[in-house]
């Protein structure tokens, strides 16, 4: 029997068939196929609102059955899930983006929380110590099931997102964006977990903009744009490159990754001497070690770095020492040193400083586009402390239409928007303080190539305004590609600045591990 005749005789794992939904009379989902075989990994990917997060929230029971048009068929059978605690009972387990961790809890009550392991009401700590040591060598850890989750990285935070998934007995797992908080050497350990866990039998469903990392592990990928199904393709027959699903993804071709642009660099504008910044808990750690930098008139200067390396503890600090204690050292703009110890003062000086997380610190997801947007400078919607309604909106809707933003209006709240329309509001709010300096934290974190390149050309508009901008970033390729000069951080110390003309990522990972990286 032939390898295609047996590949008949076996059945999906999952078919979600003519999957339709929409939200306040617009489709996000409109007759969306997805089928999944089992032990596989099949990839989903698309632009920020082609619908990947509501398809998979409405596999994993978030958006219940009644809730959606169309038919979810898991193991041969067709499913009505009411809620997440139903699809979890069938060993569908969604990891979402933000990780649903209990910092102050340990790892063990995390991974069995609300399915204790108790008997008449009384948890069993022995075997639920046991069994989650199991679980944790299962995902490569050797940490103590007693170690709290606020003690260890990110990256092991995954893999105690995916031991509980173990402990609920998976057969279905759903990763949304599992790498996109991680560095290289932790998102390649979990992307070899998941090709472990196939080989196991466990299906798996993997949202990622990392088209590298798709090609590595995807089985088959299925691409959505605007809400629909356009394109599905079986990896192991075919060799898919990169520039065909960004092809499909955003329906045009995409010549350049990154916006052309002829730097017109000036005199330096932004200086920070002899930096030091000790742990906000642990007062005898010193995060930054006399750090020294500058940015110059019309510059995009990047800041590359491992994890844990003090990238956004640096940037905060500076940004009115919102991380940090025992802060020391001068900042100087135009040749003359500031204060910027308050976020007030910095922002009065012209500064602004984009977060890495923008739903936890850059927006407040209840409210609008436009009462976000103002959020940061008030007293230019405002008078006498009385915020201007009508000049709040047109503020807003300027920059709604000169950034694109895809919002049915200003009035749209920002939790209901995709994560690229998020960050541009993000951009919007420090946009309109009139900043000279803009420190960008991870600007495209989680969001897609076609977005991606918008904030782009957001960033390169900025720096031919004459603007100083700081871009950190874990993406090698988005600081060779953007940025004019380089810096590499690491343990608190800049061990290395390299035009960006000159540097490559082995240049950059050189420079890490020869100063002691890991």
């Amino acid at each position: 029997m032939s390898d295609k005749e047996t590949a008949k005789l076996v059945q999906p794992i999952l078919e979600m068939r003519k999957i339709s939904k929409s939200f306040h009379g617009v489709a996000a989902l409109s007759q969306v196929n997805l089928t999944v075989m089992p032990g596989q990994i099949h990839a989903v990917v698309g632009e920020n609102g082609a619908g990947k997060s509501t398809l998979m929230k409405i596999l994993s029971g978030v958006y219940p059955y009644g809730d959606y048009k169309g038919e979810i068929f898991y193991q041969g059978k067709e499913c009505r899930f009411s809620g997440i605690s139903d699809s979890e009972k069938h060993g569908i387990i969604i990891i979402h983006q933000e990780l649903a961790l209990i910092p102050l809890l340990s790892i063990a009550e995390n991974i069995f929380i609300g399915h204790e392991v108790a008997k008449s009401g009384v948890i069993n700590w022995a075997q639920t110590y046991s069994k989650s040591k199991e679980l944790l060598l299962k995902v490569g850890m050797t940490d103590s099931p007693s170690a709290l989750i606020t003690n260890i990285g990110v990256g092991k935070q995954q893999l105690v997102e995916i031991a509980k998934a173990l402990s609920k007995q998976v057969k279905l797992l759903i990763l949304d964006e599992p790498t996109a908080s991680l560095n290289e050497t932790d998102s390649n350990a979990l992307l070899d977990l998941l090709l472990g866990l196939k080989q196991q039998g466990i299906s798996c469903i993997l949202i990622s903009h990392k088209l590298n990392e798709i090609s590595r592990v995807a089985d088959e990928v299925t691409v959505l744009r605007d809400g629909s199904t356009v394109a599905n393709f079986d990896c192991r027959q075919e060799t898919l490159s990169e520039d065909v699903i960004i092809k499909h993804m955003v329906g045009r071709e995409m010549a350049n990754r990154y916006p052309p642009r002829t730097p017109n660099i000036g005199e330096v504008m932004f200086e920070v001497k002899n930096w030091r910044v000790f742990h906000a808990e642990h007062a005898d750690r010193e995060l930054i070690k006399s750090v020294n930098f500058n940015l110059k008139r019309g510059e995009i200067v990047g800041i590359a770095g491992l994890m844990g390396a003090g990238r956004t503890e640096l940037a905060m600090s500076i940004f009115g020492q919102t991380y940090g204690r025992g802060i020391s050292g001068e900042i100087w703009l135009h040749g003359s040193r500031i204060d910027t110890s308050s976020v007030q003062k910095a922002i009065n000086h012209g500064i602004a400083y984009v977060t890495e997380d923008r739903k936890g610190y850059g927006l407040v997801l209840n409210e609008s586009a436009a009462w976000n947007t103002s959020l940061a400078y008030l007293k230019g919607v405002s008078r006498r402390g009385v915020i201007n309604d009508g000049k709040e909106y047109s503020v807003a809707e300027r920059f709604r239409q000169t950034l694109s933003i895809k919002c049915p209006d200003v009035f749209a709240r920002v939790v209901n928007l995709s994560g690229g329309n998020q960050q541009k509001i993000v951009l919007s709010k420090w946009l309109f303080s009139e900043p000279e300096i803009l420190i960008l934290d991870e600007p495209t974190r989680g969001i897609d190539v076609g977005a991606k390149y918008e904030i782009y050309t957001i960033i390169a508009k900025l720096a031919a305004e004459g603007k100083a901008v700081l871009v950190i970033s874990s993406e090698m390729p988005e600081l060779l590609g953007m940025c004019d000069r380089i810096y590499v951080l690491n343990d608190g110390r800049f061990v290395a600045e390299m035009p960006a003309a000159e540097a490559s990522q082995e240049k950059i990972m050189k420079a890490i591990v020869s100063s002691g990286g890991n």
